[in-house]
């Protein structure tokens, strides 16, 4: 056989066990949660974290935003999240690049994620297109497949300055013409009205096409699209100063957690000082709070920087990956969801 033959060989080998994401409805989180409540430690804190979100829920008067950081769309949560958007039980979502880009949008095209059976040298990985995220794969190919879909959208849109809460939309809509997957967290926010913010949105599969557009039109002497972040932070303030009450789902930290977080002294500075801090908030993460740095400071700390209630939060230090199915699941059983007004905060900006 050639190399060819062998290396094509030997991929097929590493990508032959895809990544099957948990369905929250196929089981009932609620008993073991309630027993989870009643024990210590770990296990208590996600007993009372979600009770707080499924507080949120039942609060009539309460917009909830879902945050996301870290790879758990790879790992096995992308339907959970999209169930959450299905069922109205987020209003709006504020993540990473790769959580929407390269893990959501990309399944949506009808690629996957596979589990990694064994690891190999990670240069063997490179020679075959295997790109790794700890124990999962991605075929680079297909990552490319991405990165020239969203090539194709910008060529297709007005060249002009673009939210990626508007870009993201635009993705949306390319889902439910062309996508392949009916549970896509984007094709779903796109039909329910459910605006999603990346405020870091080119660091991620998304930044090669948009980059790829601009060189191109610049080289033909043509005006180009390009991604405006401030536009980001003030529309996503604009949110918070309508919704009033607001509660915060947030999985990992980072950059999307600092940005929801940051509405409220942004709405105060803009002269809007009767605005509310975020009142619930649950935060799933296993960053040490000893290094200072932001994604690891504690709800509490928020509270300092007037972002946060401390009345009503929670920590909980654990990979977001093996509890948000049990929150997840108790809370679609609890069905307070059912009740809740559906917000549609995406049209706020449809005259824009």
């Amino acid at each position: 056989m050639t190399d060819t033959t062998i290396n094509d060989t030997r991929k097929a080998e590493l990508l032959s066990k895809q990544v099957k994401h948990i369905d929250i409805k196929s089981f009932d989180a609620r008993p073991i949660v309630d027993a989870m409540s009643d024990m210590s430690f770990t296990s208590r804190d996600l007993g009372r974290a979600t009770k707080i979100y499924n507080q949120m829920l039942g609060d009539k008067d309460c917009t909830v935003v879902l945050v996301i950081a870290g790879s758990t769309s790879a790992g096995g949560c992308m339907d959970l999240y999209a169930e959450l958007v299905r069922n109205n039980m987020v209003d709006v979502i504020v993540a990473t690049g790769a959580t929407i880009v390269d893990m959501d949008f990309f399944e949506g095209l009808g690629h996957k994620h596979y589990q990694a059976l064994e690891v190999p040298d990670d240069d063997t990985l490179r020679s075959l297109y295997i790109d790794r995220i700890y124990d999962t794969y991605i075929d680079e190919e297909q990552l490319q497949d991405c990165d020239h879909t969203i090539y194709e959208i910008c060529n297709r849109l007005e060249p002009k300055a673009y939210s990626s809460r508007a870009f993201i939309r635009e993705m949306g809509k390319y889902l439910v013409e062309n996508g392949k997957k009916e549970n896509s967290l984007v094709k779903l926010a796109y039909e329910h009205d459910v605006p999603i913010f990346c405020p870091a949105f080119v660091d991620s599969s998304a930044g090669f096409g948009l980059v790829k557009h601009q060189v191109d039109q610049m080289k033909a002497g043509k005006p180009y699209l390009m991604i405006d972040a401030v536009a980001d932070f003030r529309e996503l303030t604009d949110i918070k100063i309508k919704a009033g009450e607001t509660g915060l789902l947030m999985i990992g930290g980072g950059v999307p957690k600092n940005f929801i977080q940051d509405t409220v002294v942004c709405a105060e500075i803009l002269g809007h000082e009767d605005v509310a801090v975020h009142k619930y908030a649950v935060q799933i993460t296993v960053a040490d709070v000893r290094d200072g740095a932001c994604s690891s400071s504690t709800l509490q700390e928020a509270a300092s920087w007037g972002k946060v209630s401390t009345a009503i939060e929670q920590m909980v230090f654990a990979e977001a990956g093996s509890v948000m199915p049990l929150l997840a699941s108790d809370a679609y059983h609890r069905g307070l969801w059912k009740d809740r007004p559906t917000r549609k905060w995406a049209t706020l900006f449809d005259a824009n």
